[in-house]
C-alpha cells in the first residue's frame, strides 16, 4: 500500500510540474510537445516501478490504451495533411475576394460568421491563422483589427465545438464513443451559436464607422492552379468523414486517411506533369505539417493512460462526485480551460468517468464538449487559437483580458444556459 501511494504521489508531481511548463510555453519557449512526451515516459516508468502491481498488468493497461491513442494521432495527422494541402493551394484568396464590406460592424459580423462555420470543418487553430492573416491583408487600423481578431478566436472556438471534426477535444469524445456525430451537431450547434452571437454583439459596441481599404487589397493574388477544385474537394471530403464512419463502422481515422489518399491522387494527376508545381504535391506538403501538435496530443493521451492505470483518475472522480454535480463539473472544465490546455482536461474527464457511469451521448459529455471547446476563449492563453493570435498580432495577455474577457465569458455562460434550456424542452 505504501509503495502504491508513493507511486501515485510521484506521478501526480510529474503531471503537475509538466502541466505548469505546458501552460507557460510562451514564456519558456520550450515546445509543449516535448514536455508532454517527457511526462508520458516518466509517468509510465514510475508506474512500472510500482511493486504492488505486476509488470504484466501494467503492460496490459499500456497496450490496451495504445489503440485509442493512435486512433487520435492518425486522425490528427490525416486532418492536418488535408488542411495543409488545401492551404498550399491558396484557397484563402477566395475568401479575401468575397469580403467587400467597409463598415467596421459589418466587417466584425462577416468575419466572425465565416470563422464560425469554417472552423466547424477545419480545426480552430488553422481557421484562426487564416482569418487573422486575411485581416492583416485588408485592414490597416491595428486597434480595430485586434478587436476583430479577438472575435475570431471566440468564433473559431465556438465553431469547432459543434462538429466532431472542428475541435480536437470534440474529436476525442467522438472517437472515444462518448458522443455520436449527429448528437454533437444537434445538441451543440445552438449553444455554440448563442455563444458567438452574444460575444460578437458585445464587441460591436466598440466599433463605429468604416475602414479605409488597404491599397494592396486591390492587387489580386492568384489562387494556385486548380485551387478552387482542391478547396471544395477537400472540404467535401472532411465533411464526409463522419458519414464514412456511419456507413462502414470503421474508425474515423480511416475516413480521414481516405480523404488524404483521394487528395493525393488528385494533386498528383493535376501537378505531376509540371516541374514548377512540386510545392503543391503531397510529399512536399507533408514535410510542412506541424508534427509537434501530433506529438503533443500523443504524449498527453499516453500520460493520462498512465494516471488511469494507477487508479488516480477514478479516485479523483469519486471524490468530485461527493462535492459537486456533473453539470458544475463540466462548467468548471470550461473555466479551467481558460488557463490550461483543454486536451488534458477532456482526456482526464474521459479517464475519470466510464461509459457505464455516463453512457454514450449522456448530457455530461455534451457539456464537456461545449465547455472545453468554448471556455478557452476567456483568456488568450486558453486555446491554440488565442496563442496563434497572440503570436501573429503581438497582442499581450493583459490587453486581451481587458478587451475580450467579458464578451467571451458572457458568450460562454449564455451558450451554457442555452444548452440547459434546450435540454428542458
Amino acid at each position: 500500500m505504501e509503495s502504491h501511494l508513493l507511486t501515485a504521489g510521484a506521478m501526480t508531481l510529474v503531471f503537475i510540474i509538466g502541466y505548469i511548463f505546458i501552460t507557460i510555453e510562451h514564456y519558456t519557449k520550450i515546445n509543449k510537445a516535448t514536455i508532454a512526451i517527457m511526462m508520458a515516459i516518466l509517468c509510465w516508468v514510475i508506474a512500472f516501478a510500482d511493486g504492488e502491481i505486476s509488470s504484466e498488468a501494467h503492460l496490459h493497461h499500456f497496450e490496451s490504451g495504445l489503440a485509442d491513442v493512435f486512433q487520435v494521432t492518425f486522425f490528427l495527422f490525416g486532418a492536418l495533411a488535408v488542411v495543409e494541402i488545401i492551404d498550399r493551394h491558396r484557397w484563402f484568396e477566395l475568401i479575401t475576394r468575397a469580403i467587400k464590406v467597409q463598415s467596421k460592424k459589418k466587417m466584425l459580423w462577416t468575419i466572425s460568421i465565416i470563422t464560425f462555420f469554417l472552423s466547424s470543418i477545419l480545426d480552430n487553430l488553422t481557421t484562426t491563422i487564416v482569418m487573422v492573416s486575411l485581416l492583416k491583408k485588408i485592414l490597416d487600423e491595428s486597434e480595430e483589427r485586434w478587436l476583430i481578431g479577438c472575435a475570431v478566436v471566440i468564433a473559431a472556438n465556438a465553431g469547432g465545438a459543434w462538429t466532431p471534426i472542428g475541435d480536437v477535444t470534440t474529436t476525442m469524445l467522438w472517437i472515444g464513443d462518448r458522443l455520436s456525430a449527429m448528437h454533437i451537431i444537434k445538441g451543440l450547434l445552438f449553444p455554440s451559436l448563442i455563444c458567438l452571437l452574444v460575444s460578437v454583439f458585445l464587441f460591436s459596441f466598440r466599433l463605429e464607422g468604416s475602414f479605409t481599404p488597404k491599397a494592396e487589397r486591390q492587387v489580386k493574388t492568384s489562387v494556385e492552379p486548380k485551387g478552387e477544385l482542391i478547396f471544395f474537394l477537400g472540404l467535401g471530403l472532411l465533411i464526409f468523414v463522419p458519414i464514412f464512419k456511419v456507413l462502414t463502422g470503421l474508425p474515423p481515422f480511416m475516413g480521414v486517411l481516405l480523404a488524404l489518399s483521394i487528395l493525393w491522387i488528385v494533386t498528383d494527376c493535376i501537378h505531376s506533369s509540371h516541374e514548377d508545381r512540386d510545392h503543391l504535391r503531397v510529399p512536399y506538403i507533408l514535410s510542412k505539417i506541424d508534427l509537434s501538435t501530433v506529438f503533443f496530443f500523443m504524449g498527453i493521451l499516453l500520460c493520462i493512460g498512465a494516471l488511469y492505470s494507477e487508479g488516480l483518475l477514478t479516485s479523483l472522480a469519486t471524490t468530485m462526485d461527493k462535492y459537486t454535480s456533473y453539470t458544475w463539473m463540466a462548467l468548471s472544465i470550461g473555466f479551467a480551460s481558460a488557463v490550461v490546455d483543454n486536451v488534458p482536461l477532456v482526456a482526464a474527464s474521459m479517464g475519470m468517468y466510464s461509459l457505464e457511469q455516463f453512457p454514450m451521448n449522456h448530457e455530461f459529455w455534451s457539456l464537456v464538449a461545449y465547455t472545453a471547446g468554448t471556455g478557452g476563449s476567456m483568456l488568450i492563453i486558453g486555446s491554440a487559437a488565442g496563442v496563434a493570435l497572440m503570436g501573429m498580432e503581438k497582442i499581450n495577455f493583459l490587453w486581451y483580458t481587458k478587451k475580450a474577457f467579458i464578451p467571451a465569458t458572457c458568450g460562454y455562460l449564455a451558450g451554457f444556459l442555452a444548452y440547459q434550456a434546450l435540454s428542458l424542452l
